[in-house]
């Protein structure tokens, strides 16, 4: 080997080693936590517990306890894991997203070893994904979990990625500078990775990357448009609830801070050069809306100089006053030129509530007047049980004035309206009595959140110094020895007097939704909208479609009816009084009977839909009009079944087709002939109705009653029992001949009176129990033509 050689190779494996002895593990968990590399996971997790404890940041005051608190916890999330802690055992890696590049790794490689950066691409792939997106990457759980609540109090930017996303590479710049912003103002801030997360991604509504969104309230708004730091700090403003913060001037100063008493609430004034809000106070008002009311005073308006001198508002730094009580003198002041976030929250934290806060529901209840957790963290709270008129006024007000000297962190003070607090006060007053005369003052110390409460009525409250002198001692000695509230009681849940001011938070909340949805529309490209027209075209087709084809269909009903009313087949409206439970009500007000004939027998007949029926009126010339009349009114009520339709044969043109196919049955069935003046026996088929089953060939057969001359007949069930060749007594077999209808001697109320049982038939002949009379096939065509 040539010595310029043999000095490169030396060369390389110097560079080799160095960095093979930079590339070791940042820490070792083992040693960590203090566990030998054969610890179980029972061991690892009691150390994990004792150390995570010992070092926790809120116990331990050591300045670097937070940083060994992360070290344990990584510790122990690595040694948990099977397939960490053999990741690691193997490899010496502690982190998912280190290439396996580290020093025991390489040496085990035959062939060269390339560093990663080598293939440095600007892509979001996994293991090179930007710091900033690891930082904020979120999952399903987390997002349910964490965001959504969160998200009452602040809200989020969520930046929705993927893998190989090349636009997204355009807008990183942008979403770093705007994070960067956004985070100090208190924005919550979110990436979700499509690739590893497309259940997160489908649950917000996210189909394309990237996308950029916004949560508020647990309601996800999309940003629509191009990705600037102006257009994404507007977006945030926008998000937020337009009537958050006040605008107060010298007209409506008094108004605003006179409000107190009604809402129950602090009042807070921001002072300030600039003619908008700032988004950072904006987003304070957000998160403290439920206990603050929020007003902005814009020093550079003339309008508000009576407000500022009132005040004495420096003009060179923004200033922020709060107002309890005494609407006159503020509680709290801050002023600075450079207002942050941390300032803020410890300000309003700080004055959340009024000196003597009216108990209107249950959640400021919980809030002011704590469950007792620990000896050192009792919270009692001294209330005053008064009415609203105006003669316990002058009380309260003694009662806010004795409050407001008030030192001690551990006792608050609040007053409570026993004519909306009914049961909690007759639970602590031990009276039923609505009408209680005096204002009294309780000591309560609440013991579990199921409303375990230890109590001690002090006095009846006019605001006497001598009743304050009594408070004070009481006071006094609750603080040397808390056994003082020997009462206990289990207090009631609160009524919510705010409840009424729901109806207003809905319309403003729909005014929103409604706001949301017309930007979606204006601002989202026609590939997004396509579902949703697609839905609406669809609906509004099938709601026109039906519409006109039930107007042409009830248009040729009408035409068809025309000439069927001229034969006497128009229906009338209602029922024969019989009611079918087996059939759907009627879709319209008549029958429609068609003539059955050589062009419809073979589609009423002879090709009729399997489970269709046809019901067949058997008539003559002579009694056609009274016939269809008495047949429409029988049958109307079961015209809305799909199954039936009707129609009638004229004897005078079809008798031929009558007499064959009763010939074809004639084994199961047995008619009656009458006799004509000749003594010739003629079966006469006037008023016989057939159910005829074209596809099963069979038929029920219906025979007349005439129930005008022979009150006692038998119903048209019995004859066609009868009909079977099973005489019985009293059935028409048994009578003597009558003589035919067809004579002309046949009166019209005998021949109306033909069809009277008709409806009884027809429920047995929709319950499936008339006997069936089976042919072999049905009479020619032949048959069907007219008689001459």
């Amino acid at each position: 080997m040539s010595p310029p050689l043999a000095a490169m190779v030396v060369v390389v494996f110097s560079v080799l080693l160095a960095g093979s002895s930079h590339a070791g593990p940042e820490m070792d968990p083992y040693k960590i936590l203090g566990v030998s590399a054969g610890a179980s996971q029972a061991e690892i997790k009691k150390v994990y517990k004792r150390l995570a404890k010992e070092w926790h940041p809120d116990k331990n005051k050591d300045p670097a306890a937070e940083d060994m608190f992360i070290k344990i916890t990584k510790s122990y999330e690595i040694l948990s894991s099977e397939d960490k802690r053999a990741n690691y055992d193997r490899y010496g890696q502690t982190d998912d997203s280190q290439a396996y590049s580290s020093s025991r790794y390489s040496h085990r490689q035959d062939s060269f070893y390339f560093d990663e950066s080598f293939f440095n691409f600007p892509f979001n792939t996994k293991n090179h994904r930007d710091f900033t997106d690891s930082k904020y990457t979120l999952q399903f759980n987390q997002y349910v979990g964490e965001v959504v609540p969160d998200s009452y109090r602040r809200p989020y930017l969520i930046k929705i990625t993927s893998d190989w996303c090349f636009s997204c590479i355009h807008i990183e710049p942008v979403w770093k500078e705007v994070v960067q912003e956004m985070e100090t103002l208190g924005i919550g801030i979110g990436v979700v990775d499509v690739g590893y997360e497309r259940r997160l991604a489908n649950h917000l509504g996210a189909h394309r990357t990237p996308s950029i969104l916004g949560v508020i309230s647990g309601k996800v708004t999309f940003f629509h448009y191009a990705v600037a730091k102006e257009h994404l700090r507007q977006f945030v403003e926008d998000l937020l609830p337009q009537r958050l913060v006040e605008r107060i001037t010298d007209k409506n100063q008094q108004q605003f801070l006179n409000s107190w008493h009604s809402l129950n609430k602090p009042h807070v004034l921001l002072f300030d050069q600039v003619p908008v809000v700032p988004l950072l106070y904006k987003l304070a008002a957000f998160a403290y809306k439920d206990y603050l009311q929020f007003g902005y005073v814009d020093q550079g308006l003339a309008e508000t100089a009576e407000l500022q001198k009132r005040f004495n508002i420096n003009t060179y730094a923004p200033t922020m006053l709060v107002f309890k009580e005494n609407t006159d003198k503020p509680a709290d002041i801050i002023q600075a030129k450079g207002m942050k976030k941390q300032i803020i929250d410890e300000f309003m934290s700080n004055n959340k509530f009024l000196l003597a806060p009216r108990l209107v529901n249950q959640k400021l209840f919980d809030e002011l007047c704590p469950v007792k957790q620990f000896h050192r963290r009792r919270k009692y709270c001294v209330l005053l049980i008064t009415a609203d008129e105006e003669t316990f006024s002058f009380g309260k007000q003694e009662f806010l004035s004795f409050a407001s000297t008030n030192t001690r962190e551990v006792v608050r003070f609040a007053y409570v309206y026993q004519r909306l607090q009914q049961p909690l006060c007759d639970i602590l007053m031990h009276s039923e009595d609505s009408s209680q005369s005096t204002a009294q003052v309780v000591i309560l110390e609440r013991r579990n959140a199921a409303g375990k409460a230890l109590f001690k009525p002090v006095t009846a409250w006019n605001g006497s110094e001598e009743e304050k002198l009594r408070l004070l001692e009481e006071l006094e000695r609750l603080q040397k020895d808390p056994s003082i509230l020997i009462q206990d009681a289990m207090l009631p849940e609160l009524n919510n007097e705010f409840a009424s001011m729901f109806v207003v938070r809905w319309i403003y909340a729909s005014y929103d939704y409604l706001t949301e949805v017309i930007d979606d529309i204006l601002h989202n490209n026609w590939r997004e909208m396509m579902p949703l027209l697609s839905l609406i075209f669809s609906a509004l087709f099938i709601l026109f479609g039906t519409v006109v084809i039930q107007a042409f269909s009830d248009s040729s009903d009408d035409k068809q009816m025309k000439p069927k009313a001229k034969d006497g087949a128009k229906a009338e409206n209602g029922s024969s009084g019989t009611s079918s439970s087996s059939s759907r009500p009627p879709k319209k007000n008549f029958v429609e009977v068609t003539e059955l004939t050589d062009i419809t027998y073979m589609s009423n007949l002879v090709k009729l839909r399997p489970g269709h029926i046809n019901i067949v009126l058997v008539l003559t010339d002579a009694s056609k009009n009274i016939l269809l009349s008495k047949f429409a009114k029988e049958v109307y009520s079961f015209t809305g079944s799909q199954t039936l339709h009707f129609s009638f044969l004229n004897l005078d043109k079809h008798g031929e087709w009558m007499s064959a196919l009763l010939e074809y049955a004639q084994s199961a069935m047995h008619v009656e002939a009458d006799e004509d003046e000749s003594g010739s026996r003629k079966t006469d088929h006037t008023g016989f109705v057939l159910a005829l089953n074209g596809y099963k060939k069979y038929l029920c057969l219906f025979k007349p009653v005439y129930t005008g001359e022979d009150l006692d007949g038998k119903s048209s069930e019995d004859e066609a029992a009868a009909s079977v060749g099973r005489p019985r007594p009293g059935s028409r077999d048994c009578h003597p001949p009558r003589k035919s209808s067809r004579s002309r001697s046949t009166s019209t109320l005998q021949i109306h009176h033909k069809l009277d049982r008709l409806g009884l038939w027809m429920e047995r002949l929709m319950e499936g129990t008339l006997p069936r009379y089976y042919v072999p096939e049905w009479p020619g065509l032949d048959k069907i033509t007219a008689s001459k």
